[in-house]
C-alpha cells in the first residue's frame, strides 16, 4: 500500500466518517473548539507512515546534538515507535497507538533484532516493565505479561490488572501512558474525551492502580492530555507534560511541564490554560487562581510526549537529573515548531532553571505540509547511561550518546 493512502487511511481515525443520507455528527474531536473565523483553515494533524521507513531513505545527517555527542539510529522497521521500556536483560520494549502490536528489540551487539511480541491489542499505547513484568496499557485496560524476556516468541496469555478504563468508548486522547512509581503503583493518564468539552470523573486525569489489587486512586485532576512522566530521582515529586488545547491562535495557550506537590493537585482543564489563561467557554466564572500553576511554559502547541529524568553516568555531570522531553510538533499553529528533544534542567529544590533543545533536525520547513520528516515521542536511558529516542513518524529508534574528547 502506497505511502499516501496509509496516510488516509490513519486519518479516518481523527475523523468521522457519515453514511449517506444520514444526519451530521458532532465533528471530529480534534476539530472540537474551532472558532467559526478558522472554519476554512486547513491546519490538521499529521498521520505517521504505518508502515515505517527505511533510515537509509531519510536525512539523519541533519540531526543535531552538542559537541561531545553522537547521534545514530539504533534500531528500524518498528511501526510506529510510540513509547519505550527496558527489560532487566536489556531488551526494549516498543508500542504504538494506531496499531494492535507490541514489539521487543534485541540488542545482538552490532545488530539489533526486532520482534513482534503481542498482537492484536487495542491501542496498546502504554507500556511499562517492572521486575520482570511487562505492563501494557490499552485504551480500556491494563494486563500484564510475567516472566516475557524469557518468552519473547511465545509470551502466552496476559493477566488482567484493571479494566473498565474507557467505559464512554471516547472520541479523543484514549490512548494511555504508563509507568511505574516508586511506591511499586501504576500510573496512566486518561486524557479528555475532545479538544475542549466537559470531562467526567475519570478524564483529563493522572490515575494509579495497586498492580496487586486493582484499586484505582485520582493524582492529578484538569490534565487535559498527558503523555508523558517520570519522578524526580531528588524529591520523588511525580512531574508530567501536558497537551494545552488548539483553536486559540498561533500562539496560545502553551503546553505546560507540571509537578504534583501533593495528592489530587487540579490543573485547570478545561477552566484555565498555562497556568493564567481563563478558557473563553468554561473560565467565565473560575479563576486560574485556584489550580496548580505549570512549572514551566514550553511553547504553543508544541505537543511534549514523553520525558525522563535523567539517571545514567555516560554524559556529563551536569546532565545528571535533567528532564529530556520528546516534541512531538505542533500541527494547530500556522508556523509549526517542535519536533525535537528539549533538556530541562531543574535545581536541587525542584524548580525549573532553564530549557534549550539538546537534539534537533527534524523540522524541516517550518510551513510545510508535512513541515517534518521525523516526530519524537518518547525517552529512555539505557543501561550505559545513552539516551534511546523513538520516532513514530518513521518507525526507528535513535541512540544519543556521549564521549570525552
Amino acid at each position: 500500500m502506497r505511502v499516501a493512502a496509509v496516510a488516509a487511511a490513519v486519518m479516518a481515525v481523527f475523523t468521522v466518517a457519515q453514511a449517506q443520507g444520514q444526519p451530521a455528527a458532532a465533528p471530529p474531536s480534534w476539530q472540537q473548539g474551532k472558532p467559526p473565523a478558522m472554519g476554512e483553515s486547513t491546519l490538521h494533524p499529521f498521520a505517521p507512515n504505518l508502515t515505517g521507513r527505511a533510515a537509509k531513505e531519510l536525512p539523519t545527517d541533519k540531526l543535531r546534538v552538542p559537541a561531545g555527542f553522537k547521534v545514530e539510529v539504533w534500531a528500524e522497521g518498528i511501526p510506529e515507535a510510540r513509547s519505550l521500556a527496558r527489560g532487566e536483560k536489556g531488551t526494549v520494549f516498543v508500542s504504538n497507538r494506531l496499531s494492535k502490536n507490541v514489539y521487543a528489540v534485541v540488542d545482538r551487539g552490532a545488530t539489533r533484532e526486532v520482534k513482534t511480541v503481542l498482537t492484536g491489542l487495542n491501542a496498546p499505547n502504554g507500556i511499562a516493565f517492572s521486575r520482570g513484568t511487562l505492563y501494557v496499557a490499552e485504551r480500556d485496560k491494563i494486563t500484564r505479561y510475567d516472566g516475557i524476556e524469557a518468552r519473547l516468541d511465545n509470551p502466552g496469555e496476559g493477566k488482567l490488572v484493571v479494566d473498565g478504563l474507557d467505559p464512554s468508548q471516547q472520541p479523543g486522547h484514549f490512548w494511555k501512558y504508563l509507568a511505574m512509581g516508586p511506591d511499586g503503583k501504576l500510573y496512566f493518564n486518561i486524557g479528555a474525551p475532545g479538544n475542549i468539552v466537559m470531562p467526567s470523573y475519570m478524564q483529563a486525569s493522572i490515575m494509579r492502580v495497586d498492580p496487586g489489587k486493582g484499586v484505582l486512586e485520582n493524582v492529578a485532576l484538569g490534565v487535559r492530555n498527558s503523555v508523558g512522566f517520570d519522578w524526580n530521582p531528588r524529591t520523588k515529586e511525580l512531574w508530567f507534560t501536558n497537551h494545552g488545547r488548539d483553536w486559540l491562535g498561533d500562539d496560545s495557550p502553551n503546553d505546560t511541564l507540571h509537578r504534583v506537590a501533593s495528592k489530587g493537585a487540579h490543573f485547570g482543564y478545561p477552566f484555565c490554560h498555562q497556568g493564567d489563561t481563563p478558557d473563553p467557554e468554561y473560565g467565565k466564572h473560575r479563576s486560574c487562581s485556584e489550580f496548580a500553576p505549570p512549572a514551566l511554559k514550553l511553547g504553543a502547541h508544541i505537543a511534549p510526549l514523553g520525558m525522563k529524568f535523567y539517571t545514567g553516568k555516560m554524559f556529563p555531570p551536569e546532565y545528571r537529573n535533567n528532564i529530556f522531553i520528546a516534541m512531538h510538533g505542533s500541527w494547530n499553529r500556522s508556523t509549526k515548531q517542535g519536533y525535537n528533544v528539549t533538556r530541562v534542567v531543574v535545581n536541587d529544590k525542584g524548580k525549573v532553571v532553564k530549557s534549550a533543545p539538546f537534539l534537533t533536525g527534524f523540522l524541516q520547513n517550518e510551513r510545510g505540509d508535512p513541515p517534518m520528516w521525523g516526530r519524537p515521542v518518547d525517552v529512555l536511558v539505557m543501561r550505559d547511561g545513552a539516551l534511546l529516542v523513538s520516532d513514530d513518524y518513521n518507525g526507528i529508534l535513535y541512540r544519543v550518546s556521549y564521549a570525552k574528547r
